[in-house]
C-alpha cells in the first residue's frame, strides 16, 4: 500500500529546483519511492491519494539546535549578552517539573516545528542537577504524540557553570563562588551509563525520536570528558553537537583556558569530524575555517538567536567558500522567543546581507534552503536520507498552499517561500511517510487542548520562576564584572569581524 501526493509543484532532487509542472510523488511506507508526472500513477486498492493541487511540496527543514527547557523562558528575557542571559535559564534556583508539565513543555517546540515547516528537531536539553528518568521518558513521549522527527542530546558538562569564565577567582566573592560550584551536577559517569541505557531504543538511525552525544562547549567540559563524548559518539555512530565561539567573550575565553581558538584546541584533541556540528561558531578565523573544512565538520548557523544575543554575524560565505557544510538552527525560546525555522532561513539569507557591498558573495534564497534541509541532513549523518525530495529519501513533507499572499503572484517558490512565508501557509505535513498535519490541523494531537493546558501549566510555576530569575542577582553582579574585564582585553589571534 502506498500514499501518493498528486499534483504538487515540488522542489525535488540535491537542486532543490521547481520544475514548470506538477509531479505526484510516491511514498511506501517511510520512503520516496519516485516522482511522477502528475496523474500518471495509478491508483491501486489499498493506496492513500493526497491531493495537492495548488501546493508547492518543500523538503521538511532541519532545526538542527533549540533548547526544550527554555520554552517556559519565552517573553521573559530581552536585551542581554550571552554571558548574563545564560544564568536565567540555569538559574541558581532551579524550577522542578513534573513528568506532565516535562511534557508540556517539551511540545511548544515541537507543535512551532511542525507549523513553521520542521520535520526534524534536534533538541539539546539541559536536565539541571540530575538525570530524572521521569522526565527524560516525558520528553520523548510529547516528541512521539506530535509526530515530529527528533534527536535529543542533553547538554553535558563536568565542570561548575561559572567556572566556564576567565577570572571568576579574582571577581568572585569567596562565598559565592563556592556556592555556585557545589551545584549538583550529573558524574560522567553517570552520563555514559544513562546514554548506554537509552542507545537500544533510541539511535536515530533507526527511530523517528532517537538521541545524539551533546557536550555543552569545550570550556565547560575537562579535557578527559570531551574525549569520552568523542569516543562515545564515534563507538556509537552517533551525531555531536557543541557549542564553540558564539561570542567575542568566548575568543578571549580561549586564550585564557588554552592560549589558542577553540577550534584550534578542539582540532588538537581529535575532536573534530564529520557528523560533527559546531554551533554558532560566530567569531571565527581563517586558520579554524581550514580546520573545520580539513575535518570534514559542520557549522550551524543561528543567525536569529546571534541577533538577538548582540553575539554577531557568522563568516558564512567564507566558509562555505572553504567547503565547509552549513547547517541552521533557531536555538532557544529564552533569547530568541520563537523556534520558526522558516525565520531563521529568511533571517540567515538576509543577514548575509550587511556583510559588506559585494553583492555577489551574499547568500541567496536556495542556499539559506540548502543550509535548512540537505546541510542539516549532512551534519546529522543522515545525507541521502533527510533533506531531499528524491527516491530512497525518507518521507519528510511540508506542503503549502499557494493561493495564499506569500506565494501570490508565483514567481519564485524559494524565494518567497523563503523570505515571505512563514508557516501561515503549511496544508499538509508528513514525516517518515504518515501524515501528521492535514488541512491545516494535526492529526496525532488536540493542539487547541494543549495549549490550553500549556498555558495552566506556566501559569502555575510562573511564581517560581520569578524565583528563579530573582537568584541570578547575586551572580550577575560579579558577572557584569567578568564581562567588562574580558571584553576589555584582545584575543591573540586575528577573526573575522563579527560586529559590525
Amino acid at each position: 500500500m502506498k500514499t501518493i501526493l498528486r499534483n504538487a509543484r515540488v522542489i525535488a532532487g540535491a537542486g532543490q529546483r521547481v520544475g514548470p509542472a506538477p509531479l505526484d510523488v510516491v511514498l511506501d511506507g517511510d520512503r520516496i519511492v519516485a516522482l511522477e508526472a502528475a496523474g500518471a500513477v495509478p491508483v491501486h486498492a489499498g493506496d492513500t491519494l493526497v491531493d495537492l493541487s495548488s501546493r508547492l511540496l518543500v523538503p521538511g527543514l532541519i532545526n538542527g539546535h533549540q533548547h526544550s527547557h527554555e520554552h517556559f523562558h519565552k517573553g521573559r528575557l530581552e536585551n542581554l549578552p550571552l554571558e548574563l542571559w545564560m544564568h536565567y535559564v540555569r538559574a541558581p534556583h532551579a524550577v522542578r517539573l513534573s513528568p506532565r508539565q516535562v511534557y508540556l513543555r517539551t511540545m511548544i517546540g515541537a507543535l512551532e516545528a511542525l507549523r513553521s515547516g520542521a520535520t526534524t528537531v534536534v533538541d539539546d536539553v539541559n536536565l539541571g542537577g540530575a538525570i530524572d528518568p521521569g522526565a527524560v521518558d516525558a520528553l520523548f513521549q510529547a516528541y512521539e504524540d506530535a509526530g515530529v522527527r527528533a534527536i535529543i542530546g542533553f547538554s553535558m558538562m563536568d565542570r561548575a557553570l561559572v567556572d566556564n569564565f576567565p577570572d571568576v577567582d579574582a571577581i568572585f566573592p569567596p562565598d559565592l563562588l563556592a556556592r555556585m560550584r557545589a551545584l549538583p551536577r550529573p558524574t560522567p559517569d553517570a552520563w555514559f551509563a544513562f546514554l548506554d541505557g537509552l542507545l537500544p531504543a533510541r539511535h536515530p538511525q533507526r527511530n523517528r525520536v532517537g538521541i545524539l552525544v551533546a557536550p555543552s562547549a569545550p570550556q565547560r567540559c575537562t579535557p578527559a570528558f570531551l574525549a569520552r563524548c568523542r569516543a562515545f559518539a564515534d563507538r556509537h555512530a552517533l551525531p555531536v553537537i557543541i557549542h564553540v565561539q558564539e561570542t567575542r567573550l568566548q575568543v578571549v575565553t580561549a586564550q585564557a583556558f588554552y592560549g589558542k581558538p577553540m577550534v584550534a584546541w578542539l582540532d588538537d584533541q581529535r575532536f573534530l569530524g564529520p557528523n560533527t556540528s559546531l554551533i554558532h561558531a560566530v567569531w571565527l578565523s581563517a586558520d579554524e575555517i581550514r580546520r573545520i573544512a580539513e575535518r570534514g565538520a559542520s557549522v550551524q548557523h543561528n543567525p536569529w538567536s546571534n541577533l538577538m544575543l548582540g553575539s554577531g554575524v557568522q563568516p558564512v560565505r567564507e566558509l562555505l567558500d572553504a567547503g565547509v557544510n552549513l547547517s541552521l538552527g533557531s536555538d532557544g525560546c529564552a533569547s530568541t522567543h520563537t523556534s520558526n525555522m522558516l525565520n531563521v532561513a529568511g533571517s540567515a539569507a538576509a543577514l548575509s546581507k550587511i556583510r559588506g557591498d559585494d553583492y555577489s558573495r551574499w547568500l541567496s534564497a536556495a542556499e539559506a534552503l540548502d543550509a535548512g534541509t540537505r546541510g542539516g541532513a549532512r551534519a546529522l549523518g543522515m545525507a541521502g536520507q533527510l533533506g531531499a525530495i528524491a527516491p530512497g529519501h525518507r518521507a519528510d513533507l511540508v506542503a503549502y498552499r499557494t493561493d495564499t499572499l506569500a506565494f501570490t503572484p508565483l514567481t519564485d517558490p524559494v524565494r518567497q517561500l523563503v523570505y515571505a512565508e512563514r508557516g501561515g501557509a503549511i496544508d499538509s505535513v508528513f514525516v517518515a511517510g504518515r501524515c501528521v498535519m492535514r488541512e491545516g490541523r494535526l492529526t496525532g494531537v488536540d493542539e487547541h487542548a494543549l495549549l490550553h493546558e500549556i498555558n495552566d501549566a506556566y501559569a502555575a510555576l510562573r511564581e517560581e520562576f520569578d524565583r528563579g530569575d530573582a537568584s541570578v542577582a547575586p551572580l550577575r553582579a560579579a558577572m557584569e564584572q567578568v564581562v567588562q574585564r574580558a571584553m576589555a582585553l584582545q584575543a591573540g589571534w586575528r577573526t573575522y569581524p563579527a560586529k559590525l
